[in-house]
C-alpha cells in the first residue's frame, strides 16, 4: 500500500468548554446556540466592571495557570483516547498539543498541560511517544504518512488571566470593555482528537464516523495590531491548499471557523473568499461557535474536528463534507477538510 495514500479517521473526541465539560455536551449545547457567556466574578476591567468572559463553570476560580490547562486538558484527552481502552496490545501515540501563544500573561508552567496529557495515556496503558508542540496537520501527516498507526492532537488555552486580560483591553478586543461593541469574549477550553489510519481502525473493529481527507497551514503577512491592511491573501492560499488535497470535484458543504467578533477576522475571510471560493459550495454557510465558547486560542482547532465528527456520528451536518480554519495573531492559517463515513461510530 502507498504510505502516502493511507485514509486518516478520526476514532474518538474529547473537549472541556464553558458550554460543556464533555464532547457530546458541548456540540449538543454548540447545536443549540447556548452561549457560555457571564460577568467574571474575579477579573475586572479599568474601569473597575466585570470582563465578560466565557470561563468553564466547573474549574475552581483559585485553579490558575499551568495548574488550570492541565485540568482542561487531562479529562479532554482520556476522553479522546477512550476508543482505545478496548484495544490489548496498545500502541504507541504520538501527541501533537498546540498550548497559548506568547503573550503577556501566558503561564510560565503552560507545559504542565503536556505532562497531564502525558500522565493520562499512561494511565490508559498507552505510550505517548514523541510530544510535539504542534496539532491537527502534524498528526494527520504522522498517520497518513505510515509513519504512526495512531495520533493523538489537541490544544488547550485560557485568556483568563489578570495580565493577559489587561493586555487584550489595552489593544481594544475585550467585547464590552469600555464599551467596545468590535472585541471577543476571551475563552478557554481544551480540544483532543484521536486519529488512525482506516487499516488500523479496522484491524482492532474500532468504528469511525469520519475520516480526514486534507490538513495545511500557510501564513498571513499583514498582521492585526498593524498598519498593513489585510487582504486575505494568506487565508486564500490556505484555501487554495486544502482544495489541492481533494479529489477533483470535492467541495465543501459546511464551514465551521474561528471568526470573533473583530472586524480583522471578517474582513479577512471576505477577501479570502473573493480570492479562491471555491473550496465552498456556499461561502456563506459557515459556524462560528466563538458565539457560544467564545475565543478559545489553541483549542480551536482541534475543537473543531470534535463539532465535525459529532456532525458526521449524529448526521445533522448541512453535507458530508466540512471544511475548518483558525488562524492566530502571528499570521498562521491553519484549516482542514473532514468527510463523514458512509458507515460511522452510531
Amino acid at each position: 500500500m502507498n504510505p502516502l495514500g493511507t485514509t486518516v479517521v478520526v476514532l474518538g473526541t474529547g473537549a472541556r468548554t464553558a458550554v460543556g465539560m464533555t464532547a457530546p455536551a458541548t456540540a449538543a449545547a454548540v447545536r443549540a446556540g447556548v452561549a457560555g457567556f457571564s460577568r467574571d466574578p474575579v477579573l475586572f476591567d479599568a474601569a473597575g466592571e466585570p470582563y465578560q468572559v466565557a470561563r468553564a463553570p466547573y474549574l475552581s476560580l483559585d485553579l490558575a495557570g499551568g495548574a488550570r490547562l492541565a485540568e482542561l486538558a487531562g479529562p479532554a484527552t482520556a476522553e479522546a483516547i477512550s476508543p482505545l481502552a478496548a484495544v490489548g496490545n496498545k500502541p504507541a501515540v504520538p501527541v501533537f498539543v498546540g498550548l497559548p501563544a506568547d503573550r503577556p500573561g501566558k503561564p510560565k508552567d503552560a507545559a504542565a498541560a503536556v505532562e497531564r496529557v502525558r500522565s493520562e495515556l499512561s494511565r490508559a496503558g498507552l505510550r505517548a511517544g514523541q510530544v510535539r508542540a504542534i496539532e491537527t496537520q502534524a498528526a494527520w501527516e504522522a498517520v497518513r504518512s505510515g509513519a504512526a498507526e495512531f495520533a493523538l492532537a489537541g490544544g488547550v488555552d485560557s485568556y483568563l488571566e489578570p495580565e493577559t486580560m489587561g493586555w487584550l483591553e489595552v489593544n481594544e478586543q475585550v467585547h464590552g470593555a469600555n464599551d467596545n461593541p468590535w472585541g471577543f469574549v476571551p475563552g478557554e477550553a481544551a480540544g483532543f482528537a484521536l486519529l488512525a489510519s482506516a487499516a488500523a481502525a479496522e484491524r482492532y473493529k474500532l468504528p469511525a464516523a469520519m475520516e480526514l481527507l486534507t490538513a495545511a497551514t500557510t501564513r498571513e503577512a499583514k498582521l492585526i495590531k498593524t498598519d498593513a491592511v489585510c487582504l486575505g491573501e494568506g487565508l486564500a492560499e490556505l484555501f487554495r491548499s486544502l482544495a489541492a488535497g481533494l479529489a477533483p470535484g470535492t467541495r465543501a458543504d459546511h464551514l465551521i471557523c474561528d471568526m470573533n467578533g473583530e472586524p480583522y477576522r471578517a474582513d479577512e475571510y471576505g477577501f479570502a473568499v473573493l480570492r479562491a471560493g471555491g473550496l465552498f459550495r456556499d461561502a456563506s454557510a459557515f459556524a462560528t461557535p466563538a458565539a457560544c465558547w467564545g475565543d478559545v486560542g489553541a483549542a480551536a482547532g482541534p475543537l473543531f474536528l470534535m463539532l465535525s465528527e459529532a456532525e458526521a456520528r449524529k448526521g445533522y451536518a448541512r453535507g458530508p463534507v466540512t471544511a475548518a480554519f483558525t488562524g492566530s495573531e502571528s499570521g498562521e492559517r491553519c484549516g482542514f477538510v473532514a468527510r463523514a463515513r458512509a458507515a460511522g461510530r452510531g
